[in-house]
């Protein structure tokens, strides 16, 4: 009985800390192509000022 309330508890844990990791992968994700568009719009704004000069 000892046995089976551990693997349930196991088996929850681990549910939840895959659950974590994939909600995790998709915010990195998101995060990392919101950093890019902001390097692109810095990029063409100076692209921008150096043809003026």
């Amino acid at each position: 009985m000892i046995r089976r309330i551990v693997a349930s508890l196991l088996a929850t844990l681990f549910l939840a800390g895959l659950s974590g990791t994939i909600a995790g992968c998709n915010t990195i994700e998101g995060a990392g192509k919101d950093i890019q568009k902001g390097g692109k719009v810095i990029s063409d704004e100076a692209g921008k000022i150096k043809n003026k000069l």
